[in-house]
C-alpha cells in the first residue's frame, strides 16, 4: 500500500486481457488506465482480484488502479472483490469504458445510471448491487450500418483517423477520472463532457 494507507478510490479500467483485443474498441478502458499509471510513475503489474492492478496518488488521493483480467463480461468478478476489501464504498469507484453511442474523440462522465447495453458495465453493478459508480465513457463511435455486428464492431480496431482522435479522448478522461476524484463527478462532467 501507498504510504501505508488504504486507497480510498478505486478507478477500472474496463477491456479484454490478451494480445488479440489490444487496441480494440472495447479496450480503451485500459488504454486510459495506462495513462493514468504512467502519470503517477507505476506499472500495473501486481496480479490480485483477478486484476492487474497498482496504488498511486492521482487527484491527491491514494487510489488502487485496476484492470481486470477476466474477460470484459465478467468485470464485476474483479471489481467487487477489490471494493470490498479496501471498504470503498460504489460512489468512490470510477469506471472507464467504451461507448458506441459517442463519436470517436469524445467522453462523457456520469454519477450511476443503467448499463446502456455495455456487458462489463452491467457485470458489475450486478456484482456490486449498486450502479451508483461513477462512468467516464470513451466514445468509440457508432456501427457503420444497423445490420453490422456489434461485438465485431466493438472487437475490431480504429483506423488511423480515429487513432488521432482517440489520444485526446484517451487523455482527457484520464483527466476526468483524475478531477473525479480531487472534486467529485459533478465538477469531473462539467469540466470535460462534450470534449
Amino acid at each position: 500500500m501507498l504510504f501505508g494507507r488504504k486507497p480510498e478510490y478505486l478507478i477500472v479500467g474496463l477491456g479484454n486481457p490478451g494480445k488479440d483485443y489490444e487496441k480494440t474498441r472495447h479496450n480503451v478502458g485500459f488504454r486510459v488506465l495506462d495513462l493514468l499509471a504512467q502519470s503517477a510513475n507505476v506499472k500495473l503489474t501486481r496480479l490480485r482480484f483477478r486484476g492487474l492492478c497498482a496504488t498511486a496518488q492521482v487527484g491527491g488521493k491514494n487510489v488502487l488502479l485496476i484492470e481486470p483480467q477476466t474477460m470484459m463480461n465478467a468485470s464485476g468478478l474483479c471489481v467487487e472483490p477489490a471494493s470490498s476489501f479496501y471498504k470503498i464504498p460504489p460512489e468512490k469507484i470510477i469506471v472507464v469504458s467504451d461507448e458506441v453511442a459517442l463519436p470517436v474523440g469524445k467522453i462523457r462522465v456520469r454519477e450511476g445510471g443503467s448499463a446502456g447495453g455495455h456487458n462489463g458495465l452491467k457485470s458489475i453493478i450486478h456484482a456490486l448491487g449498486s450502479d451508483a459508480f461513477i462512468r467516464v465513457r470513451v466514445g468509440v463511435g457508432q456501427k457503420p450500418h444497423p445490420d453490422y455486428d456489434l461485438a465485431d464492431w466493438v472487437l475490431g480496431k480504429f483506423s488511423a483517423q480515429e487513432e488521432t482522435a482517440l489520444k485526446t479522448a484517451l487523455t482527457n478522461a484520464a483527466e476526468a477520472a483524475a478531477d473525479a476524484v480531487q472534486n467529485g463527478s459533478a465538477h469531473a462532467a462539467s469540466a470535460f463532457n462534450g470534449r
